[in-house]
Order: C-alpha cells, then sequence, then structure tokens
C-alpha cells in the first residue's frame, strides 16, 4: 500500500477544492501527527482561531477501516476557547466514510459567503447554499442533509453545528451522526465561524485489503478479543456509567459543583439504574464490534393525557455527569432531557454542565443575580437547567456570553474564580486526586483521556512526583501512539505496541512500524511545540481553590504534592517542546 496521504483540500472563500499528495506514513504516521503538520502547512499558529485561514484539519490513520476499533478521526484546529492549537477526536461513521471517499485527510479553509452545505465523496464535491438550515438544531439538520442527499447510508457520514457553533460560543460542540461528537474546546465555533453548517462524507467507492494470511490471522485475533475476553466487556455492558457508583464509592465523584464528592443519590443515576429503567439500545461506531454507544429512551408526556413524544439519548459517563451530579439532578430521565437539549444545541455537554454547575453557585452566593441569569438557578432543577441551556447557547444577555467563553472567563467578571471547576477547560467528572488534576489541567487536550491521571490515583499506592511524572508522560505518548493510527482509546489494552506494529507490517508500512516508538515520541513533541507556539503557557494554568479543599477516600488534597507535580510536568513539557526533531 501507498505511504503517502491522499488529502482534499476545499477553500469556502474560493469554492474551489483540490485533493492532494502529503507527506508519508513513515513520516507522520497518521491521525494526530498528520494533523498537526496539515495545520502547521495550510494554518498559521500565530494568527487567531477565527482568521479565515484558520483550517479545520480531519485526519485518519494508516489502520482506519482494516481492523476492529480503528474507528475515530483526530480534528486539528485552533481553538476559541484558548486560541491554541487544539485537538478533538470523534467516532461514529465518519472514519470510514473518509476511507471509502478515498481520503486520509480533510483541509477545510476559508470562510463561505453564506451557510453552507459541503458533501464531499470520491467523484463529487459540492458546496450547496444552506442558509434554511441557519438556526437549526443539530438533529433537526441531520434530518434535512439526509433528505438533500439520499442513499449510501452505510457508508455515509454526517457532522453538523447547532446554534451554540453559530453564536461562537467557546465551547460548542460538532454532532457527528448523532450520538458521537467533536466536543471539547470549541471546534463548533471554529466551523461556525467558517459559516459551515454541515458536512456530509459518502464512501462510495471501494477498498481493497491485503491479501494474505497474515492480516487476516491478525483481524481474526483482535476480533475474537474485542468481543469475547474480558477486556471490552465493560463497555458493551453498562458502558463508561459503570464509573459512576466506584467513584462515588472513593468519594471521587462530583456533586453539586464539586461542593461534595459523593452523595447517597448517586445509584439513581448508576449505570445500572439507566440499564434497569431507559436503556432502549445499544450501537457502535463503523468498524466497532464493542457497541459501547448506550442508547436511552426519553418519554415524556404532551398535549393530552396519553399521548407521549419518545426520543433516543446517547449517555456516557460523562454527559451523566456533567448534567446529573454535577448539576444535582438524580432523576435519570431528566438528566437525559438535559443530554438531549445540550445535543440539539451543540454543546459540549461536560463544559455546559460544569458552566451551570458554578452558575448555581454564583447565584446562591449571590456574587450574581436572576437578573443576569434569568432563571432561578437551584441544584436539582432540571427545569431551569434546560431554560438555561437555550440562553447559553444563544448568548442571550452578557452574563451567557461570558459564561458561552467559559466558566473561568465569567468568573474573572462576576468573582467566583475559587469555586470555578476548570482544569484547562471544564473539569471532567473524575475528582479522584493529585494525579488527575495536573494531568487535565497540564496535559495537551485539558482531556482526562489524555494520560489517565486517574487510574494512577487509584492504582498507586505511593505519592512519588518522578514515578507519577514518568508514568503521564509516557501514558500520553503511548495514547499519542494510538490516536495516530486512529483507535478508539477504549481499545488501547487490545493495541499493545508490539501489535500495533505487526499491523503496520502486514499492511505494507515497514518503516513506520519498526521507528513506531520514536515517531510516536516525535509527535508528541510536535504537539507541543504548537501548543507552545501558539501562545501556550503552563505556568498561566492555575488550579482553583476548590480543588485543594477536597477529601476523597485518600484523605485531604496533599497540596504541596500537588504543586511539586505540577511543576515537575511543566518543566517537562517545556523541554520537550524544545528539543530538537
Amino acid at each position: 500500500m501507498t505511504s503517502s496521504f491522499r488529502v482534499l483540500l476545499v477553500n469556502l472563500t474560493t469554492g474551489l477544492s483540490k485533493p492532494t499528495e502529503f507527506g508519508s506514513v513513515h513520516e507522520h504516521l497518521g491521525g494526530s501527527g498528520l494533523a498537526a503538520a496539515l495545520f502547521e502547512a495550510y494554518g498559521d499558529l500565530k494568527a487567531p482561531w477565527d482568521a479565515p485561514e484558520q483550517p479545520l484539519v480531519f485526519a485518519i490513520g494508516p489502520l482506519t477501516g482494516y481492523l476492529p476499533l480503528m474507528s475515530k478521526v483526530v480534528l486539528g484546529f485552533k481553538s476559541p476557547y484558548h486560541n491554541q492549537y487544539a485537538e478533538s477526536h470523534a467516532g461514529g461513521r465518519l472514519a470510514l466514510a473518509l476511507r471509502f471517499s478515498g481520503f486520509d485527510a480533510l483541509v477545510i479553509t476559508g470562510v463561505a459567503a453564506t451557510p453552507t452545505l459541503l458533501t464531499i465523496g470520491s467523484r463529487e464535491i459540492r458546496l450547496w447554499d444552506a442558509h434554511y438550515l441557519w438556526g437549526m438544531d443539530t438533529l433537526a439538520t441531520g434530518k434535512w442533509v439526509r433528505k438533500i442527499h439520499r442513499g449510501e447510508g452505510g457508508h455515509r457520514s454526517i457532522v453538523r453545528i447547532g446554534p451554540a457553533g453559530e453564536n461562537l460560543v467557546a465551547f460548542g460542540a460538532i454532532n457527528v451522526d448523532t450520538y458521537r461528537h467533536f466536543g471539547r474546546l470549541g471546534c463548533g465555533a471554529a466551523m461556525g465561524r467558517k459559516r459551515l453548517k454541515a458536512v456530509l462524507v459518502s464512501g462510495d467507492r471501494k477498498v481493497p485489503v491485503p491479501d494474505s494470511k497474515a492480516y487476516a490471522a491478525l483481524f481474526q485475533a483482535i476480533y475474537q478479543e474485542a468481543v469475547q475476553s474480558p477486556l471490552m466487556r465493560k463497555y458493551h455492558d453498562l458502558g463508561t456509567p459503570e464509573n459512576i457508583l466506584p467513584l462515588n464509592a472513593l468519594h471521587a465523584l462530583p456533586w453539586r459543583n464539586l461542593q461534595a464528592t459523593q452523595d447517597s443519590n448517586a445509584t439513581s443515576i448508576s449505570g445500572e439504574r439507566f440499564a434497569q429503567e431507559l436503556l432502549l439500545r445499544q450501537t457502535a461506531c463503523a468498524g466497532c464490534p464493542v457497541g459501547c454507544i448506550h442508547i436511552g429512551l426519553l418519554r415524556e408526556r404532551f398535549g393530552e393525557e396519553h399521548e407521549y413524544l419518545y426520543r433516543q439519548v446517547s449517555y456516557d459517563h460523562e454527559p451523566v455527569f456533567a448534567a446529573g451530579s454535577m448539576l444535582g439532578v438524580t432523576d435519570p430521565a431528566q438528566v437525559l432531557r438535559l443530554l438531549e437539549s445540550m445535543e440539539r444545541l451543540g454543546l459540549d455537554a461536560i463544559s455546559a454542565g460544569v458552566s451551570l454547575a458554578w452558575a448555581t453557585e454564583a447565584l446562591e452566593k449571590r456574587l450574581v443575580s436572576e437578573k443576569e441569569t434569568l432563571v432561578a438557578l437551584h441544584f436539582g432543577d432540571a427545569d431551569a437547567y434546560e431554560q438555561a441551556l437555550t440562553h447559553l447557547a444563544g448568548g442571550t444577555n452578557d452574563f451567557y456570553q461570558a459564561l458561552g467563553r467559559g466558566t473561568l472567563h465569567a468568573a474573572s467578571l462576576y468573582e467566583g474564580k475559587d469555586f470555578a471547576c476548570v482544569l484547562g477547560q471544564e473539569m471532567a467528572g473524575y475528582a479522584t486526586g493529585e494525579v488527575f488534576f495536573v494531568s487535565q489541567a497540564c496535559g495537551f487536550r485539558h482531556s482526562h483521556l489524555d494520560s489517565a491521571g486517574y487510574t494512577y490515583d487509584q492504582s498507586a499506592d505511593h505519592k512519588t512526583v518522578d514515578h507519577a511524572l514518568a508514568f503521564l508522560l509516557d501514558e500520553e505518548r503511548r495514547r499519542v501512539q494510538l490516536t495516530c493510527m486512529v483507535a478508539c482509546l477504549f481499545a488501547r489494552k487490545l493495541y499493545p505496541e508490539d501489535r500495533l506494529q505487526e499491523a503496520l507490517r502486514v499492511l505494507g508500512h515497514e518503516e513506520a512500524a519498526q521507528n513506531l516508538a520514536s515517531l510516536s515520541q516525535k509527535v508528541q513533541a510536535i504537539r507541543w511545540r504548537m501548543r507552545f507556539r501558539s501562545g501556550f503557557d503552563p505556568d498561566q494554568v492555575l488550579l482553583p481553590k476548590r480543588f485543594y479543599e477536597l477529601t476523597t477516600w485518600k484523605g485531604p488534597i496533599d497540596a504541596p504534592f500537588l504543586e511539586r507535580l505540577a511543576a515537575a510536568y511543566k518543566h517537562a513539557i517545556r523541554r520537550m517542546a524544545d528539543s530538537p526533531l
């Protein structure tokens, strides 16, 4: 197989598109490495995030479509949240749709004159006037796009934004095939800035696979492990909401803006309760046999007494934390209702929930009034939060416009920084302790999936800065390796480094296989270099007071250990960014 990448360049300003060859697998690996290289080639790290030339870069990897769970897409962009280079990852059908359309990456630059739909296939690339879609929610947009472009259901992917992205909310998300998302750091606003309402990718061609016994044997071995071994059972059975009860038992589940880390009502929003009362079905990203996407059935009465509206809403640990425990909402049906509102509006669920939790406490502390919040926010009041979400996505007043730029930004204007639950961006649903707080606050994507600090907190029986630092840096490199391929990170135990090398070999990428460790380390350093060159200063990343006030199952937060680890990590990533490649 060819080692060079086939890239589609689309300029929304001129309306022109052009396929081109770019780099190679043994230079950039793919995914994270390819997205970074393409952004460097076509973007400007010094220009602001909303400059027309800034690209959206969607990239897959050399194993996409060839092996199970190689089902993700990396999106590289300049973030409206912090105005620095960023990545977001999503599943759904997009990865395989790109593979079957014949492209390894899509680079979108420029700004359309009017709201636009971009359709891509192997034989046609077209820009459609979509002004009538502007203002629609993500679900309605998906329905209209499917009507416009019928067929190819199995190999067709639709990504779109909602009102939050159109209104440039700094944590606006991109919806992918209804149930998946490019969620964090505001890529929806970056897409909205380009007046790009939706992209439809049709996988309308065939892709040959290696005709070898080695490939067939490798595929079968991975497939059997995925569906029969215990490695992936958690994700299929209860899914990630399985985490709710164990974290709550460990005093590590954020409640009511992290004012508590345990609550007796956790059973009400547990994975077990959702499975018993609300689970309708499970589905999977294209190319995945596991089926970790859990779809809940939301039934609400309307009109006459016996008339009901039925809606299907996906749920995972992070959204359940954000719309549930963080807001004090303990009715699982109400959690689904809030999640569907976030979905329709095109808001990142984590940031939306955490920002409204801060707003609720700010209202309680009288730092703001109902004049600002427009509704009386109370922990546990799902009706009020549903109204607030509409204000947040629409930027109804100065307060919601400030909150839509991030919780810390709002806190800088209205006070309340001490209880802003922000770790680089609004925190994920793990209050496990010092290593997690450092890993999300200082990590490349400010994501709980960057380096799994929450795992270290739960497994390590000692607090040693050198040991924790080595874990974070190596785990990050290992995950970069996976996001270059681009694997679902749930499958990380299925794909140790030697198996990835074997996969690259059977697909004809011998040089990349031999140098996989050094290449992934190189991509890790390049990404950090791009963050620093685009303005990142780790010394400006400060943990709000709330994170020092907690007590977990291990006892009170060890502030000196946290500070030493943060200093060591910041020093390490500076060295990495400055190192010769």
